[in-house]
């Protein structure tokens, strides 16, 4: 089955004005050709280290709603983060919908690149969510702590590394005050409070997400958390997990060891020192290894997802890595599930 097309028909105008800076975050307007259709959109580039590769990813904002083009320049095998999201939403996380397809600007070929549904007011209507607040976590300060990544110092602001996407100034300061109490708090009302602010059964398995996936990037930051309407807890949705199954969000190899079972951050750490939440999780991660972290479950998966974008993969010669590095990425994977399937087990002896 051939993949979709999507072309981006710009103005020299505008294009001007988005290669003058890549940084920016100002969209510039253009119009999308898909399935015969032409319709207007906003297009800025997005990314953080990638804004200078060769290919770059885009934000799109059609019909109100926002599209993630990334190039997966640094993913040899461009399904990383499809994958994951698949793999999250087996597990019960509502994750963004994802598809490949052949990206043009003014009719010349970009290559493969990978659709992801944004995550906005459209993502919840989807799933007939009612969300009251939703924040991103953008880096490495939204960690939870009261204190900074790197110098321990107090963080200016307890909202220091999130952004604001839904909701009200009221929302963000019920979120500061959230990650205050959570690190001041002490038992057993810290337990009680958890209970009463937090989706933990969500919390959990998109902990376990993680923990599977490998994607060490994502427990103090690209994730998104948002605040249910009548149920008033908090609740998590994974974000950008091209960083994982056996690759880092470089592209490098890495250890099936690099997460540790019991993750990162500081509201992970609270969780897990709470004895009855820590079976809750051991048994989770039982369950997910006897269900869905399987060879047998994700490997069909994979080859579906690598055959359907090969050909053109062959074709474009514009990719950072060699095509015997893309031929031999299921095998990767394979090893990758085996490996960690091992560890987790072993971990959990001691859990």
């Amino acid at each position: 089955m051939e993949l979709p097309t999507r072309n981006i028909v710009i103005g020299e105008h505008e294009q001007t004005a988005l290669e003058k800076d890549v940084w920016s975050d100002t969209f510039v307007k253009a119009y999308m050709i898909s399935g015969g259709k032409r319709e207007p959109i906003q297009l800025r580039y997005r990314g953080g280290h990638t804004r200078n590769y060769p290919k770059r990813s885009y934000e799109i904002v059609r019909n109100g709603k926002t599209y993630h083009y990334n190039a997966e320049y640094d993913d040899p095998s461009m399904i990383r983060n499809a994958l994951s999201f698949q793999f999250f939403g087996w597990i019960g996380v509502p994750s963004p919908k994802t598809r490949h397809c052949v990206l043009k600007l003014n009719d010349q070929s970009l290559g493969v690149y990978l659709e992801i549904e944004g995550v906005d007011r459209y993502f919840f209507r989807r799933r007939g969510i009612a969300v009251q607040s939703l924040f991103y976590a953008v880096n490495d300060y939204a960690n939870f702590s009261l204190l900074g990544p790197e110098s321990q110092r107090k963080k200016s602001s307890l909202f220091k590394g999130y952004e604001q996407m839904m909701g009200r100034q009221a929302d963000r300061n019920e979120w500061k005050a959230f990650i205050l109490r959570l690190n001041t708090l002490k038992e057993p009302q810290l337990s009680r409070y958890l209970m009463q602010e937090l989706d933990i059964d969500n919390y959990l398995k998109w902990l376990a997400g993680a923990v599977f996936t490998g994607n060490y990037d994502g427990f103090d930051q690209n994730y998104a958390i948002y605040r249910h309407k009548t149920r008033k807890k908090y609740r998590m949705i994974p974000w950008d997990y091209e960083g994982t199954w056996g690759r880092n969000c470089y592209g490098k190899k890495c250890g099936s060891d690099l997460v540790r079972v019991t993750g990162y951050n500081e509201l992970t750490k609270k969780l897990l020192s709470n004895k009855k939440i820590r079976l809750r999780y051991k048994s989770l991660l039982r369950s997910i290894l006897k269900t869905h972290f399987t060879v047998k479950k994700i490997d069909p998966v994979v080859l579906k997802m690598t055959q359907s974008i090969a050909p053109q993969i062959y074709k474009d010669s514009g990719r950072k890595w060699s095509l015997s590095v893309f031929d031999g990425e299921r095998q990767l994977i394979r090893s990758y599930i085996q490996e960690r399937r091992e560890l987790i087990k072993e971990a959990l002896r001691k859990l």
